[in-house]
């Protein structure tokens, strides 16, 4: 692409004498096939009467960002595979080159520090009478001593340097400090060049590499490592998870195919895509509340009546048909793509992945519901029926993951899109019914947001509804019936903090990318940056903030150059306000600028001096802006991002692991990213879910290994396990004996079950993972302990209460106890002496279900642990309160489902390298 741009610009008549010049970088096995192209067009360019041209020849300066970029995309790495290869690339390309005939269009520039290779490329041009067309260059300060024996050897060297402004000074000095991190590997060459003169081991090292890589010149050369083709379908092959990649943008055959997509977005078959399953699934809000009340019915009926049939399959049958889904999905991606860009305004480079992360919910939750048949200790029955309401704005993704994983724990679903993105979900729908997700088993509802879709919502067949959306529609849905079990992933009010200790060039680039992608459409959007001591008075890192999102081309989908797209509709009162008044004291320094009569397009737009507690400060706008706030301390700053009502992404820019380390204990949210952005969660990889108002219900991230354990109900069963129970610390042995006094089945009963909850500690909850295992990224999933309310009615069992709470004394958990009936003096007194380090018991109190309810009312606890009564009456009793997360499952002998509710789950991202160099710091950062 980048041959195709230089060889168009030289083509204008105006620069026909002009000598332009291009970078060749010997790393890229396309090299030589990349030179004989310009050579080409150099030679017809000359015989035309235009000056020849001229290609610097180097090996490559981004070797490791390459491989980043390979790791984090899932791609085959650009470049060749070792330093040899490289090596021998360098000198294919100066071979063939250094001829008579090629020379008398183009001019070779011998780019590097390896004085080998420069003696080799200056005796082969010598040899071949070329040596006028050639110039040796280095870049300055890297090796001065050995770059003036070049000079006086060849008779001529160019030296360059970044040339910079000197107010920019500090980014030239970044640029020559990477320089000088890459000389120091010990692949380089320069790693060697101060001793070699002296040290025969070096001058044997370096002797030996460039001889061996003067052997494989005779071998073939190696072809280029990408060769994905989208227009070819590509079923995976993996036998076990494995994230999808994304479409390579830098091979031609798929630019040609990201055209065919542009091409069927304004077609008229592409216009039409999903309508005709849209037609067949409307429920219009026209039929009233009697016709469509019944139509609701038949949905209901229809579904619950396929739930109990798709349940008696095993999870084995299920996952197959999902593993089917996903190459389904795969093969549809250019009509996704083609759909979601006409509905929702999305760029190519923003709704391809999304497609990725539907493929890959297909394949991860298929893989998950083998693991629920695998518990020890408890019997997962799935809901019977289940509904989706998903949000407009990644209409494919979340739509699909969060049908994908009610199929996948086994429940029938109907799917209802939101209004503005129906065709994205009809198209959707339509892959997983082609997989072979039976017609009723998976049900389109097109039904508009009025009273007949309050009573598909309300109704008491729902056994579960998966929402994603406002904080303010989860209280609306429980508005409609109170005892709704409600799964929501919710609002976000996300902030960056950046600290003094920051690399601020890769802090703006991080914010910008994360508070204007998707035209700041996204949840865990950054709506605020927090700057710390210094940062917060540098001009430049506001300029280069101001600069980077400005420049930001924003247009429709359609266009090609669109980096940022439309908002979903024309700002309603409360966008708007964001976009257009500032609070007290605020300030624009990049005002939002309105760019099309629809009012859909809007230029990112950047507020100073938002205080603390003000609107901005606490307001979701969903939108293009960004808020600047400043803290004198990292304390200061890490208090005003918790300040917010959500908790759902969260970052920190400081490359101070003290300050890191100071972070991530105290911050409050379910998804952290450390030096890099906060948008972008991957399945498995970053599993995606808040804390506080950012979550409603359990509180499993999608895409992460608890997810589908609230899809239904744990019942409970005996462990069944061939593994001897790991043996129990003294206190829990006491609570055993202290609890259960001379029954001997109860007694069995805690004991499988504290001995499981050990197990799944030290293998699960208890311990940090990092299950994608990259080189570059640490993706650590862990646990953190929560606060829990355990609620037991009368005749609850004393060794079912005890069962309950010794699980959360294993999570670290703060209890309270609310009983009908008193707890055993011997037993409560033992409760309170909890090890150190563990969980504790706070308050006890003894009370009836409708005295809990009353106390509750004044200061709703988070968590309640519900043990015998029903979970539907207490949430009627609380009002349908989505703030209470209530866990009603019988007691069961399993510590991986005992123990949830006494957890938080965090997800948090760390770049680990710096420029593609392994950063041990951050490698080694205990999370």
């Amino acid at each position: 692409m980048t041959i195709d741009v230089f060889q168009s610009v030289l083509s204008d008549k105006s620069l026909k004498s002009y000598t332009g010049g291009i970078v060749l970088q010997a790393y890229l096995p396309e090299a030589l096939d990349a030179l004989k192209k310009i050579s080409a067009f150099a030679t017809a360019r000359v015989k035309a009467g235009g000056a020849p041209l001229k290609v610097r020849v180097v090996k490559g300066a981004n070797l490791q960002m390459e491989q980043v970029d390979a790791e984090l995309h899932d791609w085959p790495l650009a470049v060749l595979p070792s330093k040899q290869a490289t090596d021998t690339n360098y000198k294919r390309v100066l071979e063939w080159a250094l001829t008579p005939a090629k020379t008398k269009s183009l001019r070779i520039g011998v780019a590097g520090h390896n004085l080998f290779d420069l003696a080799f490329a200056h005796r082969l041009a010598e040899h071949r009478g070329v040596s006028d067309a050639v110039d040796c260059e280095m870049l300055i300060g890297m090796a001065p001593d050995q770059a003036d024996a070049v000079r006086e050897t060849v008779g001529r060297l160019i030296v360059y340097t970044p040339v910079v402004h000197p107010s920019e000074f500090d980014a030239a000095v970044g640029y020559l400090v990477r320089r000088l991190d890459e000389n120091a590997s010990p692949e380089n060459f320069m790693s060697a060049v101060f001793d070699l003169h002296q040290s025969e081991d070096y001058f044997a090292r370096e002797e030996g590499r460039f001889r061996e890589s003067l052997k494989a010149l005779s071998q073939k050369p190696l072809a280029p490592n990408r060769n994905q083709n989208r227009s070819k379908p590509s079923p995976s092959t993996h036998p076990t998870f494995h994230n999808e990649a994304d479409t390579d943008p830098s091979l031609a055959e798929n630019r040609e195919w990201f055209e065919s997509v542009r091409a069927l977005a304004g077609s008229r078959a592409g216009k039409a895509l999903g309508s005709e399953a849209l037609k067949k699934a409307a429920i219009p809000e026209s039929q009233g509340p009697i016709a469509g009340g019944i139509a609701i019915e038949n949905v209901i009926a229809k579904g619950r009546a396929a739930g109990a049939k798709w349940a008696q399959k095993s999870a084995a049958e299920r996952a197959a048909i999902l593993l089917r889904v996903a190459d389904e999905l795969g093969n549809r991606r250019r009509q996704l793509l083609a759909v979601m860009s006409q509905e929702a305004g999305k760029t190519l480079a923003e709704g391809d992945p999304e497609v990725s992360e539907a493929i890959d919910f297909a394949r991860y939750y298929a893989h998950q519901a083998l693991e629920l048949e695998k518990v020890p200790g408890a019997r997962f029955q799935p809901a019977r029926f289940t509904l989706v309401t998903p949000p407009w704005n990644f209409p494919v993704a979340i739509p699909a993951g969060s049908v994908l994983a009610a199929l996948a724990a086994g429940s029938a679903v109907a799917i209802k899109p939101a209004p503005q993105v129906r065709r994205c979900g009809a198209v959707m729908v339509e892959a997983l019914w082609a997989a072979g997700v039976p017609k009723d088993v998976l049900q389109l509802v097109d039904v508009e947001e009025g009273q007949v879709g309050r009573m598909l919502i309300a109704h008491p067949g729902v056994d579960r509804l998966i929402l994603t959306g406002g904080f303010e529609t989860a209280r609306l849905f429980r508005s409609f019936r109170a005892s709704l079990s409600l799964l929501a992933e919710t609002s976000g009010k996300n902030a960056i903090i950046v600290t003094p200790s920051a690399d601020l060039d890769l802090a703006v680039a991080d914010i910008v990318k994360s508070a204007f992608g998707h035209a700041g459409q996204k949840c865990s959007a950054a709506s605020l940056v927090i700057l710390v001591g210094s940062v917060g008075t540098s001009e430049r890192f506001r300029r280069q903030l101001v600069d980077a999102a400005s420049t930001l081309r924003v247009g429709y989908p359609d266009n090609p150059e669109s980096v940022m797209g439309p908002v979903i509709e024309a700002p309603g009162p409360k966008l708007r306000q964001g976009l257009s008044e500032l609070g007290k004291g605020e300030e624009w320094i990049l005002e939002p600028q309105s760019l099309d009569a629809e009012g859909r397009l809007w230029s990112p737009g950047i507020r100073d001096h938002v205080r603390p507690g003000s609107a901005f400060h606490q307001t979701e706008y969903f939108g293009p802006v960004l808020g600047i706030m400043t803290a004198r301390t990292l304390a200061e700053a890490l208090s005003i991002q918790n300040a917010v009502e959500y908790g759902l992404t969260a970052g920190i820019h400081s490359l101070d692991t003290d300050e890191v380390s100071y972070w991530l204990e105290r911050v409050e949210a379910g998804n952290c990213y450390i030096n890099r952005g906060i948008t972008g969660a991957i399945v498995q990889r970053q599993p995606f879910g808040g804390w506080k108002k950012s979550s409603v219900g359990p509180g499993a991230k999608a895409g992460g290994p608890n997810y589908l354990f609230a899809l239904g109900e744990w019942q409970r069963r005996d462990s069944a396990s061939d593994e001897q129970p790991p043996a129990l610390e003294d206190y829990y042995q006491r609570l055993i004996s202290t609890a259960t006094e001379a029954d001997s089945e109860e007694r069995a009963f805690l004991a499988r079950s504290l001995g499981d909850d050990r197990r799944v500690w030290e293998s699960t909850y208890g311990v940090s993972h990092d299950p994608s295992g990259l080189a570059v990224e640490r993706n650590v999933f862990r646990y953190r302990p929560s606060a829990v309310t355990i609620r037991a009615s009368g005749f609850v069992p004393v060794a079912e209460i005890v069962r309950v709470f010794a699980a959360g004394v294993r999570a670290g958990a703060t209890m309270s106890v609310s009983t009908s009936d008193p707890l055993p003096e011997d037993v409560l007194t033992l409760m309170r002496q909890s090890p150190e380090g563990s969980g504790r018991l706070g308050d006890v109190v003894v009370e009836s279900e409708r005295g809990f309810v009353a106390r509750s009312a004044t200061s709703l606890p988070d968590r309640i642990r519900l043990l015998g009564s029903r979970a539907d009456a207490l949430a009627v009793a609380f009002d349908g309160a989505p703030e209470v997360a209530i866990y009603g499952d019988e007691v069961t002998e399993s510590g991986r489902v005992e123990m949830l509710p006494f957890v938080k789950e965090q997800a948090v991202s760390i770049t680990a390298h710096r420029f593609g160099a392994p950063d041990p710091r951050f490698l080694e950062l205990k999370v």
